[in-house]
């Protein structure tokens, strides 16, 4: 599983005119289920998410949590994510999980984030979404599971 993940200050998602998510300080995190990924997959990026260390202390050092701030949490799908770029200017996206996989990894991806503790937001999987966000930094880190075992 692959995800970009943005400090934000807030953030939403908007599908057909309406907005159906939004949060205010926490993370934005752009999601793809690879091919391959299964349920522990998701739920380790999952606790690395909610574990990862971005948000500024009293020293004003990135060394809080989500959690630790009292953030939320968007997860938006983003099979676009798994583009491979290696063969001309056209992405090719086989990599990415099919879509029953890919729906139902990103939804237990962000059930299990939420069971960590910061309250959890998500797109519409599937929908054409546009996202609004307030980047906080700007911070941006992009986590792979296939990165660590």
């Amino acid at each position: 599983m692959r995800a970009l993940i943005q400090r934000v200050s807030e953030a939403s998602v908007t599908v057909d005119g309406k907005r159906i998510s939004e949060i205010g300080p926490g993370l934005l995190i752009l999601c793809c289920a690879m091919q391959g990924d299964d349920e522990k997959v998701a739920e380790k990026l999952a606790e690395r998410v909610s574990k990862l260390r971005i948000f500024k202390d009293e020293a004003g050092k990135m060394n809080r949590a989500v959690g630790d701030i009292g953030g939320a949490c968007l997860v938006v799908s983003q099979f676009t994510l798994a583009a491979d770029t290696s063969r001309g200017n056209r992405p090719g996206f086989s990599a990415a999980a099919p879509p029953e996989d890919g729906g139902r990894l990103y939804q237990h991806f962000a059930r299990h984030l939420e069971s960590l503790g910061p309250p959890v937001q998500t797109g519409e999987f599937g929908a054409d979404m546009k996202v609004a966000l307030l980047n906080d930094g700007p911070v941006t880190i992009w986590m792979d599971s296939a990165d660590r075992p």
